[in-house]
């Protein structure tokens, strides 16, 4: 893979509540839309389309598109749980790589329904199920308790008893991604919560407040993916490329080592992290921006270590000191990440990517992270599969 892939136009709508949003077909084709006129090409001019969603039936990519038209090209229906629109740009970003294609689609919504995540299916065998026997003699398993919150509830508490970090000091991530949600017009929760508000909310698993889980989401966002060439015939900006992508999924330390901390995907992450870096030469401490996957409080912790953004053990001063944060040593999440502008499955990962974009041009407004050059991604989805993904400006 030779040719670099540069990201042309990005879109997306704002996010809402389950019961508030358009159908998914209508916020598909509007994230798209905006995507498209973002870059000023018209849709005929793409050549493969990667959709991503999670909750809805086979083909639902081509129900959003044809909204667009019926121009015949591939559209390819992409199901990679929360890691869903990253994986749908991975495929975008390997296809423009390798020349199989000048420009890709990448597409990811999702129309959510209220309430914890849960499982279509009942009469097979659970995805997730090598996860809960990692639960199950971990701390056992709660049948009252959405599942999800049991993970990461408990790779808390091995994080706390592991490093000696209060519970307080997760609330700060929530106070910090509300602050930053603040300016951003897509963003599902724009109102401000203190660490006490954050605290005293409704207790799930451990150190986890409803508070510290990211909400049900409906959305939907989108980028072009293209070469050089194909930007320059069509007078397409070229001022934002991929410098490197890694997609993982588990390793045997996911489900042998009793850990819940490695069972929620740490080594996932890292091991994403580590191909990124060596395949780009970055160092991490060199990136200015980030936006990672803040499903919980928790996970957001232990993404800094994972990522190589701090020393492993080093996330509580991390935090207390302001490093992750405007004015600190890189800014973490300014568009208020999954725990308050929203978690939209299969949109997320390319609602990161365009917020990204936008750090790196200069066009955040007031989230804008002065002189930003390389802005890194993180996208995670349980069952498993990493993405990251690290974007530099180009002069």
């Amino acid at each position: 893979m030779s040719r670099k892939a540069f990201v042309a136009g990005v879109g997306m709508i704002p996010f809402t509540k389950p019961g508030k949003s358009d159908d998914y077909d209508v916020m598909g084709a509007g994230a798209a839309t905006a995507a498209l006129e973002d870059a000023g090409l018209e849709y005929s001019k793409v050549q493969q389309a990667y959709v991503g969603y999670v909750y809805g039936d086979s083909t639902s990519g081509q129900r959003a598109l044809y909204n667009l038209g019926e121009t015949g090209i591939p559209v390819i229906n992409v199901n990679n749980n929360c890691a869903t629109g990253s994986t749908a740009l991975w495929l975008a970003r390997q296809a423009v790589e390798s020349g199989a294609v000048e420009c890709a689609l990448a597409l990811g919504f999702e129309q959510m329904q209220p309430g914890a995540l849960k499982g279509a299916w009942t009469d097979r065998p659970r995805p997730l199920g090598r996860f809960d026997e990692v639960l199950e003699a971990a701390a056992g398993i709660d049948a009252s308790v959405p599942r999800a919150a049991q993970y990461f509830g408990v790779a808390g508490m091995e994080y706390m008893e592991k490093f000696g970090m209060k519970a307080e000091t997760f609330a700060k991530i929530q106070v910090k991604a509300r602050k930053h949600s603040a300016d951003n017009p897509y963003a599902v929760f724009r109102t401000q919560l203190t660490e006490e508000e954050v605290l005293a909310a409704p207790t799930l698993f451990g150190p986890v407040t409803r508070y510290q889980a990211c909400p049900p989401t409906c959305g939907a966002a989108a980028a072009i993916i293209c070469t050089e060439e194909f930007a320059r015939a069509n007078g397409l900006r070229t001022d934002v490329a991929i410098k490197a992508q890694s997609m993982t999924s588990d390793l045997p330390s996911t489900f042998d080592e009793g850990s819940m901390i490695k069972a929620v995907g740490y080594d996932v992450t890292a091991s994403a992290a580590r191909h990124v870096y060596e395949a780009s030469g970055v160092d991490p401490r060199d990136i200015e921006v980030v936006e990672l996957h803040d499903c919980f409080t928790v996970n957001e912790v232990l993404c800094y270590e994972a990522l190589g953004l701090v020393e492993e053990g080093g996330a509580e001063q991390f935090i207390l000191s302001g490093d992750n944060t405007y004015g600190g040593r890189v800014v973490v999440n300014p568009s208020g990440g999954l725990l308050s502008k929203g978690h939209p499955l299969g949109a997320t990962g390319l609602a990161q990517c365009a917020e990204l974009v936008w750090q790196l041009r200069g066009d955040a407004g007031p989230r804008q992270v002065d002189g930003a050059t390389l802005a890194l991604q993180h996208n995670l989805g349980l069952g498993g599969a990493g993405v990251v993904t690290l974007y530099e400006k180009v002069s």
